[in-house]
C-alpha cells in the first residue's frame, strides 16, 4: 500500500528532457505520487533524458498525465547543424536548424503484481 492507502495498478514510465526533470519530480512529489528516476540518453539529438517511473492507482492516472502535460512542453530550439549526429565532424558552416525538444513520451502499463519488501 502507498501513503494514500492505494495499491498501484498502473506503472507510468515517463521519458522526458533533463531540463524538465526537476520541476516534474517536484510536482509529482508535492502531489504525493511515487517517483523513481533514472538518467538516460537517446533520441535524434542524443541529449540527456530522464526516465521516471511512478506506480499509481487508476484514480491517480489523470493527475499524473495533467502534471506531465503542464511541465513537459514541446519547445523549438536552433542548434548548429554540425552538432547533429547525421553530419559527424562536418567541415562546413551552415545556418542553425530549428529542432523540436522537450515534451514527453509516456507509457502506461497494467501492474499484474505489486510487492514491497
Amino acid at each position: 500500500m502507498t501513503e494514500e492507502g492505494l495499491l498501484p495498478t498502473k506503472m507510468c514510465i515517463l521519458v522526458i528532457a533533463d531540463s524538465d526533470a526537476p520541476e516534474l519530480i517536484d510536482r509529482l512529489v508535492e502531489s504525493k505520487l511515487p517517483v523513481t528516476k533514472l538518467g538516460s540518453t537517446g533520441g535524434f539529438l542524443a541529449r540527456g533524458n530522464m526516465t521516471i517511473f511512478s506506480g499509481v492507482d487508476d484514480s491517480q492516472l489523470d493527475l499524473v498525465m495533467k502534471i506531465v502535460s503542464e511541465v513537459c512542453q514541446v519547445r523549438k530550439e536552433f542548434i548548429p547543424i554540425q552538432t547533429l549526429p547525421i553530419f559527424g565532424d562536418g567541415g562546413f558552416i551552415a545556418d542553425p536548424v530549428e529542432v523540436r525538444v522537450g515534451g514527453a513520451v509516456v507509457f502506461v502499463l497494467d501492474i499484474e503484481r505489486f510487492d514491497r519488501f
